[in-house]
């Protein structure tokens, strides 16, 4: 099975999400990170058979309107980004521009 790794940047994008989805009701920022974990852990399996966005694979997140900005190497996936795909595309661009 392939190793999945998920990147500081990543990791803060799913902590933001759980920040947001608490301060709209209690326990649902718990819920939207572990799914989202989930959905991540699934690229073991998974990986390279998203459509590309921005020089990245893009998986859609299940259960909460995400997408999982992720990169195959030789050994590894990557997961360089959790963002939500309610923002400006632009935006979106732009920070993963930052990012690869």
């Amino acid at each position: 099975m392939r190793t999945v790794v998920v990147l500081a940047e990543a990791a803060e994008d799913i902590e933001q999400a759980r920040e947001f989805y608490d301060e709209q009701e209690q326990g649902i920022g718990e819920y939207c990170a572990d799914s989202l974990v989930t959905d991540i852990a699934s690229l073991a399996l998974y990986h390279g058979i998203h459509s590309r966005h921005f020089g990245f694979y893009r998986m859609l997140a299940h259960r909460f309107p995400f997408g999982i900005y992720y990169r195959d190497t030789q050994t590894e996936t990557q997961v360089f980004a959790v963002l939500d795909l309610r923002r400006d595309p632009n935006w979106i661009r732009k920070e993963l521009s930052w990012r690869g």
